[in-house]
């Protein structure tokens, strides 16, 4: 079996054998080079260990080059990575600048026959220049060529990544990442488990970058993303992680870090005792921070959650030495059952991180959407940073709230628009309008 390490510029290995590589994402406009190159700085200093960027198009390149060039000369060596959608020429003419290009199979060209012309292209171009690349799937983006085969399942996407993988083997290139993102943990983990059954298969076993796409933010995210990762973590998958908040990025840091610690550098748990009796798992813990309870209660018990090991988790214990309460209680096992997908008493938020190509507040506009969807118990609702992958990417969502830019939003009932070009400030009630007219 050949397991694979990729390098990522000068110092960075993900690969078996190396601790968890802890990534986030920028979410200031590439053109703003001050502004990105200002946040760069920051998330070095927080600990990032790679920061990716997006690069809408060619018009980008230059923008992308000097920010490279100004963190180089302040001394910042973190690696950039280049998040490319729809555009090959721009995936090919960015990768002599950074450490790693993003690529997604289903977007990358339109025309399959010319996508895979155009991936042996950028296979040449990373080759000569030491430059890595993710081969980054996601549920909902997967390209008609496989939908037809597979639908979009996590069978889909593995069969997906395999096919991008099979054409790096060809053209003997093995510095590459792979990754299945889903908001829905049960297809992240299934996909990431199929893929790796099937690189085993083959003989050769690429490095995994793992996480929960469109999380959301807050607790929920959080425990979202963690119950994903350790599901994959816990049986040693899993080389590189982020955590996709609607936050800063520096806020995604430190739960990345957590996973990181704990199944890299061996962070014990605060869990002192638990008992199981008829499925449900009564746990006790001594819990340092509400944080940390947070991050330990997700890791500990929504694998098996999700796997269907046990049906619940009760909790008590200690924070900081107080009892934690029996509302804090409910609430966290509350989450931790709907992140896992075993019972839902909220509604099912989609929200993505947001990047260089958002064109309004996001964070702020989800708080909105939250707010006035609260009571809609079980509803999967979307909050999307851009029209460019916003439709795609809510795959699950009921209804979806999709940034369109120069103030407007476009509202969608599964993957239909129903109503385009609405003012930010009057949407979030013209979408709790449709929805009551749809119940």
């Amino acid at each position: 079996m050949e397991k694979i390490t990729a390098r990522i510029g000068k110092r960075v290995l993900i690969g078996p054998g190396h601790p968890i590589v802890v990534q986030t994402m920028c979410n200031t406009h590439t053109s703003d080079v001050d502004a990105t190159v200002a946040q760069c700085r920051r998330l070095a200093a927080a600990g990032a260990e790679m920061i990716r960027i997006t690069v809408p198009g060619l018009q980008d390149v230059p923008h992308m080059a000097e920010i490279s060039s100004r963190l180089r000369a302040e001394g910042i060596v973190t690696p950039l990575v280049a998040d490319i959608h729809f555009s090959s020429a721009t995936a090919i003419a960015i990768a002599p600048i950074v450490e790693k290009v993003r690529i997604n199979p289903g977007n990358f060209h339109r025309d399959h026959a010319q996508a895979r012309s155009q991936f042996g292209h950028l296979l040449e171009v990373c080759r000569k220049h030491g430059t890595a690349i993710r081969i980054g799937v996601n549920h909902g983006s997967l390209g008609s060529y496989i939908t037809n085969l597979y639908g979009n399942t996590p069978l889909g996407m593995a069969k997906a990544a395999m096919e991008w993988l099979e054409m790096c083997l060809d053209a003997d290139f093995r510095n590459v990442v792979v990754s299945l993102k889903s908001s829905n943990t049960v297809v992240m983990v299934q996909a990431y488990r199929l893929l790796e059954e099937m690189m085993e298969s083959r003989g050769v076993v690429f490095p995994l970058h793992i996480g929960v796409t469109e999380a959301g933010n807050g607790d929920s995210g959080r425990i979202k993303s963690c119950i994903g990762c350790a599901s994959l973590l816990s049986k040693g998958l899993g080389n590189t992680v982020r955590v996709s908040l609607t936050e800063d990025p520096e806020a995604e840091l430190p739960a990345a870090r957590y996973l990181a610690d704990r199944y890299s550098r061996g962070l014990e748990s605060s869990l002192v005792s638990s008992e199981i009796a008829d499925g449900t798992v009564l746990a006790s813990y001594e819990a340092p921070s509400r944080e940390r309870l947070i991050l330990d209660a997700a890791c500990d018990w929504g694998p098996a959650l999700l796997d269907r090991e046990i049906d619940e988790v009760r909790f008590s214990g200690t924070i900081a030495g107080e009892p934690i309460g029996d509302d804090l209680a409910a609430y966290l096992s509350d989450e931790i059952m709907q992140a896992s997908r075993r019972r839902f008493y909220k509604p099912e938020y989609i929200a993505c991180p947001g990047c260089g190509r958002t064109m309004y507040d996001l964070q702020k506009a989800f708080e909105e959407v939250k707010a006035r969807t609260s009571h809609l118990k079980g509803m999967v609702i979307a909050v999307m940073g851009c029209i460019v992958n916003g439709p795609g990417e809510m795959a699950d969502a009921d209804w979806g709230y999709v940034g369109e830019g120069n103030g407007k939003v476009s509202i969608y009932r599964g993957k239909t628009a129903v109503l385009r070009h609405v003012p930010e400030a009057d949407a979030p009630r013209k979408l709790l309008s449709l929805i009551e007219d749809s119940l």
